[in-house]
């Protein structure tokens, strides 16, 4: 599949075709904004929207007025090939607030590496029960800062309702958390996706990043997903630029309210 084919069916079956989850509610708006409300505390946010000059900012304004009904901040998803073409700079004249860019990168998994290589004296560890949410969500608090309950709460939620839409996974040393990850398998889509991944500073650089990419593609393959997408920082970009990813599009958060 070509990069445009591909940036298509990224659109369709991730963005605008995006399926409720555990506790989280998909709505589209008169304006064909797609938003994603999530339980207190979870995910809320713009994750679609193909717009124009005429109508952007009167979307934009239905989004805040909603979210501001609700009591909820929330979060517009933008991507470098949303339009409007300025819609950044009308989300920023509309008080929402950019924060780092991302860029999103794609690979198939067929061409993937799934033999796993981890630093001697480290382990693997399913993450299946509360126990393992509590050492996940302590290894994300330590690498990525504060948000350890509310991660805690979505994965809890996630494994008792719909535990066939994620496998996660820790790396312990001793009995110490160092990484954690996790892979998401949405329903009705041929990507599955990467997030976490961050490891403590002591530990970075040697190998459990690319061990926990290649063992969520051995997972991924599994279960007949063919392509992984991750939202990639700068530092986690060259990495995955050496494991076979290619870039798609970039994506910035542009954020409202608390």
């Amino acid at each position: 599949m070509d990069g445009g084919a591909l940036l298509a069916a990224y659109d369709e079956e991730l963005r605008r075709g995006v399926r409720a989850g555990p506790g989280v509610r998909v709505e589209r708006d008169a304006y064909g904004v797609v938003r994603q409300t999530g339980a207190e505390g979870g995910w809320t946010g713009v994750v679609w929207a193909d717009l124009d000059a005429g109508t952007a900012d009167a979307a934009i304004a239905a989004q805040v007025r909603h979210y501001a009904g609700l009591g909820r901040g929330f979060e517009w998803k933008l991507y470098s090939h949303d339009r409007p073409a300025d819609l950044g700079r009308r989300l920023l004249a509309a008080g929402l607030t950019a924060e780092p860019r991302e860029t999103v990168m794609v690979a198939a998994v067929a061409g993937l590496s799934t033999a796993v290589v981890l630093p001697e004296g480290l382990r693997l560890r399913r993450v299946a029960d509360a126990e393992g949410v509590e050492l996940m969500a302590a290894a994300h608090d330590e690498v990525f800062g504060a948000g350890r309950l509310r991660l805690r709460d979505e994965l809890l939620r996630q494994l008792a309702e719909a535990p066939e839409t994620l496998e996660a996974v820790v790396v312990l040393a001793g009995e110490r958390p160092v990484c954690a990850a996790r892979l998401e398998l949405p329903r009705g889509t041929r990507f599955a996706g990467l997030w976490g991944g961050g490891t403590v500073p002591e530990w970075r650089g040697r190998g459990i990043y690319r061990a926990l990419v290649a063992h969520r593609a051995g997972l991924a393959a599994a279960r007949g997903y063919t392509h992984l997408h991750v939202d990639a920082s700068d530092d986690s970009r060259p990495v995955l630029r050496r494991l076979g990813f290619v870039p798609l599009a970039t994506t910035t958060p542009y954020v409202y309210g608390s």
